[in-house]
Order: C-alpha cells, then sequence, then structure tokens
C-alpha cells in the first residue's frame, strides 16, 4: 500500500480522512522545529501485528515533550490507543507509525507563551527498510561527515525533536551527494557519535563496542534493543567514547534504529570494514532481532505489544471517524 493510499491518520482526539489532517502555515512548529515526535514498528508476526516497544516509545515521546515544557493535551495511554486507531482504521498488519506533538498555531514568538495550543497527531503508513533492502545483507558504504553533532549545551540530543533533525539532514545530504548510503557525525570532541538517524556499533576482537549518551546522541529503542540482545547471546557490550579511526579498525559495524532497524556497515569513507561485507556477529544479532518477528526469538522481555482494536482504552481517548 503506498503511503497516498493510506484512508486516515488520528489528529487531536479523533478520526480523519489522511488528506484533511492539515495544519496553519502559522503553526510554531512550522517556523522553529518546536515538535517532538517518535518512529515505531508494527510487525507481523504468526500471532498478528505486534508494535515493537510501543509504549517505551510513547514514554519517549512524553520525555522529550517535557524538557520543552510541552504540555501534550493527551495522556500516553491514549496516545498508545491511538496508535492502535490507526493500524486497525487503515487495515496495517505491518506499518510505521508516527505519532507528533507539536506546539499549533497561535504565537509567532520563540518561547510559547503559558499555556500555549499543543496539537497531537499520529499517522501509520508501510515502510520498507530504511537504507534498502539489500542493505540488510551487503552492507552500505558510509563516509564521516564534516558536519559535527549538536554540542549537549546547545540543543539536548536526548530529545527527539523536530528541530535536531537539520543536523541530521546536513550529515546525510553531504554523505548522498558525495555518493554514500548515509554520513556519521562526530561530536564537539572530534568522537564518533552517529549516523544522520541512526545510533552506531562497533565489533572489535568479539566485543561490542557503542558511543555514550554523552556522544551527543539520541538513546535508541533499538539501540537500547540489542545492547539486551547481545548481551544475552554472552557479548560484551561496551559504552564508551571512540576516535574515529575506531571505525577504520573495527572488525564489523552497524547502524541500529526504529527505520534501519539493524543495517550493517561494508565501507567508511571508502575503507572496507572487516571483509567488505555483513560479519558474523552482525549476522546473528539481525537473526535474533528478525527472529523476535517471526517466533524464533522469545520475547522474554514483553517488547512484542498486542495493536488492540476496539478497545476501552481506545474508546476513553475520544476516537471516533
Amino acid at each position: 500500500m503506498p503511503i497516498d493510499e493510506v484512508e486516515h491518520i488520528w489528529q487531536n482526539g479523533k478520526l480523519v480522512p489522511w488528506k484533511s489532517a492539515t495544519v496553519h502555515v502559522m503553526t510554531h512548529a512550522l517556523h522553529y522545529g518546536t515538535s517532538a515526535f517518535e518512529g515505531i514498528r508494527v510487525y507481523d508476526t504468526p500471532e498478528g501485528p505486534r508494535g515493537f516497544r510501543l509504549t517505551d516509545h510513547v514514554r519517549r515521546l512524553f520525555d522529550s515533550a517535557k524538557i520543552y515544557q510541552m504540555a501534550i493535551p493527551f495522556s500516553q495511554d491514549e496516545v498508545v490507543a491511538a496508535c492502535n486507531a490507526v493500524i486497525s482504521a487503515n487495515g496495517l498488519r505491518a506499518a510505521y507509525i508516527r505519532p507528533i506533538a507539536f506546539y499549533a498555531y497561535g504565537e509567532i514568538g520563540v518561547v510559547p507563551g503559558k499555556g500555549a495550543k499543543v496539537d497531537c497527531a499520529v499517522a501509520a503508513f508501510p515502510w520498507g527498510a530504511y537504507l534498502g533492502e539489500a542493505a540488510r545483507a551487503q552492507g552500505v558504504d558510509v563516509c564521516v561527515s564534516s558536519w559535527r553533532r549538536v554540542t549537549p549545551d546547545t540543543v539536548p540530543a536526548t530529545a527527539k525533536m523536530g528541530g535536531n533533525y537539520l543536523s541530521g539532514l546536513l550529515i546525510s545530504r553531504e554523505a548522498k551527494e558525495l555518493g554514500y548510503a548515509e554520513g556519521i557525525g562526530l561530536d564537539h570532541n572530534g568522537l564518533i557519535s552517529e549516523g544522520a538517524g541512526e545510533n552506531l556499533f562497533l565489533v572489535k576482537n568479539g566485543k561490542l563496542m557503542t558511543p555514550p549518551s554523552a556522544a551527543s546522541i539520541l538513546n535508541g529503542i533499538t539501540r537500547d534493543t540489542v545492547i539486551k540482545l547481545a548481551r544475552d547471546a554472552g557479548y560484551e557490550v561496551i559504552e564508551q567514547s571512540l576516535p574515529r579511526e575506531a571505525l577504520y579498525l573495527a572488525d564489523e559495524a552497524f547502524f541500529t534504529g526504529t527505520a534501519a532497524e539493524i543495517t550493517p556497515i561494508r565501507s567508511v569513507d571508502r575503507r572496507p570494514v572487516g571483509a567488505n561485507g555483513r560479519g558474523p556477529v552482525t549476522e546473528q544479532l539481525q537473526d535474533i532481532f528478525f527472529g523476535l518477528f517471526d517466533g524464533r526469538t522469545e520475547d522474554t522481555y514483553g517488547w512484542l505489544e498486542p495493536m488492540q482494536q476496539n478497545t476501552t482504552e481506545t474508546q476513553n481517548a475520544k476516537i471516533a471517524v
């Protein structure tokens, strides 16, 4: 199903036709990037559609808004119910869900006034592998960008806010213009941070290494998933600061993210990583991760949340067509 064939979107408490979900051109978030958002995968499992760590994503949405003192006018349970509603209304079994909360039309000053209006919407649509289906097995070619990630004392990377992604846009666009699939940004100290929209892992001597949360990264939910799955599989996972050259010396490297899932990196700055393809550790972690969705891996953490339909929670969220 192409995205323009999706029928319904949830906006401020009710389902509306997809093409009717509009905002005013003077919306505050359009001018200043004051929006908190999430990306959530729904997988078609043998037990039916399951939202992967849906509640964790919604919780982070509210955490991001809290940093900017943005009061979302719905509860976390209501937003979870809205996510269920758009999956049900559009008849989706596998999808990408995009909840977003943003300062709405009403004021044009940089700082929204007390009680400024906050709108909330949830969309759902089919979306395949972010960096391409072939990339899951073959890996991608990336480069280190000339653009640095934001510093901790400027814009908090912990918050998943619309304005933060201008950094990712510059990193990714530069990489693509140079012929790469994606770019990697360094932090303010010149150390490895993350991709334009993905967290980063390196494998060296059988150990996994990933930059810490203080390295201007978004503390990704897929990143957390991989850390837990890797440790359960017996791997040592080290969160530490990493110099740029660690990319060139790694045995394996891969991206993680809701959109990217687990995507191998086969080269950095045209230097092959390991055997210039997906390595055995990356392949094993992919197998464990994707096994969650076809039943090969037991969901011991309760990450797969059933996408309920016509539930009491949905009714309480005041959702109506």
